[in-house]
């Protein structure tokens, strides 16, 4: 009898966790996210940076396989994040919502890269399938609990999720710049919300992702580890950079000039101490991971 209460407490576990999921998302709406990322996916694709380079090699002792069958990279963008990890797994899957962003991926293509409509927390996989869930630079964008329950739900029993955001901006080596590209950054930030551009914009803080991870019961063991990128660029690449970031695109699109947000100074600065020079800079990576 102990043992058939068990079970059916189990059940019913399941199915008010999967009914609080379709009412949590009922209530979600992504459409002002998926405006936001539509319209520059080609620029997005050239400038920004890809994964930290070591990034396979620690992940995948994590999850004990050395050429793993399936990854998934929710919110693949324009697939940066998806292309970096072919040359280490049998294959990849891209799962973006935007069809802009999505097409962009889908015309660069990869080798056993392929790319799905679906989103973080409804990908269309079937249970256990994946290795490796990755999230680059999005899980802010994604309702926490529901993606967290998806990931388990599609990664194999020891398989690994983890979630990568780098700080912005990258360290240039050339300071004017580095306080140029936060100036321009705090000045676009305060007026996102002057202009009320994130009213119905669904977003969660990076700084909670490990809390939020570890209070969710979906991982055995969570832990937060940090990496550096070494990227390099011009004048041109940096200011492209801070262009290519949602809320300066949103804003643009609102009407505002690249003087008003102070993209000028930026650009000037970058010219005088990098111009057409390629120089080295670096990105630091909080890498948030769990172990199903």
């Amino acid at each position: 009898m102990h043992i058939g209460w068990l079970q059916l407490f189990k059940v019913l576990h399941s199915l008010y966790t999967v009914l609080a999921k379709i009412k949590l998302m009922s209530s979600l709406d992504f459409s002002e996210t998926i405006k936001r990322f539509t319209g520059f996916g080609s620029h997005y694709d050239h400038v920004r940076p890809s994964a930290p380079n070591a990034l396979s090699e620690l992940l995948l002792p994590i999850a004990q396989c050395v050429l793993p069958d399936l990854i998934v990279d929710l919110g693949c963008g324009t697939g940066l994040s998806t292309r970096y990890w072919s040359p280490h797994a049998q294959s990849v899957i891209g799962v973006e919502p935007t069809d802009a962003m999505r097409a962009q991926a889908e015309h660069v293509g990869g080798k056993n890269v392929s790319y799905q409509k679906g989103f973080s927390h409804a990908t269309g996989l079937p249970d256990q399938c994946a290795d490796l869930v990755i999230c680059g630079q999005a899980l802010h964008w994604m309702e926490p609990s529901s993606t967290f329950l998806e990931s388990t739900r599609i990664l194999r029993e020891g398989g690994v999720f983890a979630a990568y955001d780098y700080d912005w901006p990258p360290s240039t080596s050339f300071w004017e710049i580095d306080l140029a590209y936060t100036q321009c950054m705090m000045l676009a930030r305060r007026l996102e919300k002057v202009n009320g551009l994130t009213d119905k914009l669904p977003q969660w803080e990076k700084t909670s992702h490990l809390d939020r991870m570890q209070q969710s019961s979906c991982f055995r063991y969570v832990r937060e580890c940090l990496l550096h990128h070494q990227d390099e660029g011009n004048a041109e690449r940096i200011v492209g950079i801070f262009l290519s970031q949602g809320y300066v695109q949103s804003l643009l699109k609102l009407g505002l000039s690249e003087k008003e947000l102070q993209i000028d100074h930026l650009r000037t600065t970058a010219q005088r101490l990098m111009g057409s020079s390629t120089a080295t800079w670096f990105w630091s990576a909080r890498i948030r991971i769990g172990v199903k």
